[in-house]
């Protein structure tokens, strides 16, 4: 092989570790911000943390429970395990009352039940409103499954009655059943820049940014001002004509000015938010900022603006709409009835979560990839066989386990390392090829 082509397969080299680093970073926001050594109950409800449930140990006709990570490996190894990715508020189970035959191995002093969990069909291996298991064998049509941020269950893209964003990875989603228990969330989505819900059937509304809104609303201002003038000019029309007497024009003048001391401007635009305004000098100024200073409340000044999506579907909120929601005392109340307080937490978000999962695996560079440098060509050429090969049967290896849905243990890991070195050392025995050590 020539120097060209041994720098060209180095290249390729590089390339694939980057790849691989790349998969290994999104287990690691996964998995990285779970123990897998120490059982989590200690920790009691953990704001969010990876999870599985045991089809082994709890079956379908039985309740359903729910295990942390490191549970996963010591204490259900080799068992069939439902992966539900990360679940919000929720204490280990392991080994508790839902467990007939079961000690935990790692925290064997655990009550008899977690009240405060919250448990769905996903722990028993099915998903969505079709209820269906994933992957679903059954199933030819391949589909993104989306989870949505309330009820945390997962949805087939092509079942949430709405488009699917091609940026849904920087969203969240809130499944159609949520939304309408949490109605109140319905008056956002007009409101919200990015925010991608089904659209009125009337098309009443198009979707405006806040900013468009309070331009919009300075510009009704400004014909506010604007109509004043005309009925000072109209009276001197009128005055002219002699279509008014002096009497009616001097009532209407003690009408205007008695309105400008209650502060009350009517608007002419029958969806404009009525602001009030406690002095003349104050007329220029933008009525959304007023009517938030009187009404103190985002979600109230939203339902007298009106207008809102159709109330259907499932709804894609972009990036720090959290940010957006109102925070006064009244909606912290509502959302503590609706049992989504967690919606004014923005650490809350998965992606918050899978954040620190990766910043708390740091490690630097990868030494693999440093090594290549200081290895001349025939050593290079040995590693990159070698690497390619494992590349290849370790990717059969996980496919087995893909296939029938099981969970693959650093015990699985070590068998097949053991194996890998047991083929080298047999090869290495014959005098005919050349193996680095």
């Amino acid at each position: 092989m020539s120097d060209k082509e041994t720098e060209e397969a180095t290249v390729s080299l590089v390339e694939v570790l980057e790849e691989d680093e790349e998969l290994e970073e999104e287990a690691t926001a996964v998995l990285g911000g779970s123990d897998h050594e120490r059982c989590s109950y200690p920790l009691g409800y953990v704001k969010r943390q990876a999870l599985y449930a045991c089809n082994t140990c709890t079956p379908a006709h039985v309740d359903p429970a729910g295990i942390c990570l490191a549970c996963s490996y010591k204490c259900h190894e080799g068992h069939d395990l439902f992966e539900l990715y990360t679940k919000r508020n929720f204490c280990c189970d392991c080994g508790n009352g839902r467990f007939t035959d079961l000690e935990c191995k790692l925290h064997s002093e655990k009550q008899q039940s977690n009240g405060a969990n919250k448990y769905s069909h996903n722990f028993f291996g099915l998903y969505c409103t079709c209820k269906r298991p994933y992957p679903d064998p059954e199933d030819p049509v391949e589909d993104e499954m989306i989870q949505c941020i309330i009820c945390e269950d997962w949805f087939h893209g092509r079942h949430l009655g709405c488009t699917v964003p091609d940026s849904v990875e920087t969203q969240e989603m809130v499944c159609s059943t949520c939304m309408n228990q949490q109605s109140f969330l319905w008056k956002y989505t007009t409101h919200i820049k990015g925010c991608s819900a089904a659209s009125s059937e009337n098309g009443e509304r198009e979707q405006k940014t806040e900013e468009e809104e309070e331009e919009e609303e300075k510009k009704n201002g400004e014909r506010e001002v604007k109509t004043e003038e005309e009925k000072k000019n109209g009276v001197e029309e009128v005055k002219r004509e002699g279509e008014r007497s002096e009497e009616e024009v001097k009532q209407e003048k003690e009408e205007e000015k008695e309105e400008e001391k209650r502060g009350v401007v009517v608007e002419q635009a029958s969806t404009s938010l009525h602001n009030t305004e406690e002095a003349t000098s104050d007329r220029d100024e933008v009525p959304s900022k007023r009517a938030r200073q009187v009404l103190a409340c985002r979600l109230k000044e939203l339902k007298l603006i009106g207008g809102e999506s159709s109330q259907s579907g499932a709804v894609f909120w972009p990036s720090g709409w959290r940010s957006k929601l109102c925070s006064c005392t009244s909606c912290q109340e509502l959302y503590s009835t609706g049992g989504v307080s967690f919606l004014l937490d923005e650490s809350d978000t998965v992606l918050a979560y899978e954040n620190k999962g990766k910043s708390d695996d740091q490690s630097g560079h990868d030494p693999l990839m440093s090594a290549l440098d200081n290895l001349n060509r025939v050593q290079q050429l040995e590693i990159i066989h070698g690497y390619n090969d494992m590349k290849t049967e370790l990717k059969d290896f996980l496919q087995t386990f893909a296939a029938e849905g099981k969970v693959v243990t650093p015990e699985d890991i070590r068998q097949f390392f053991e194996q890998q070195q047991s083929r080298k050392r047999s090869r290495a025995a014959n005098p005919g090829q050349f193996y680095c050590s």
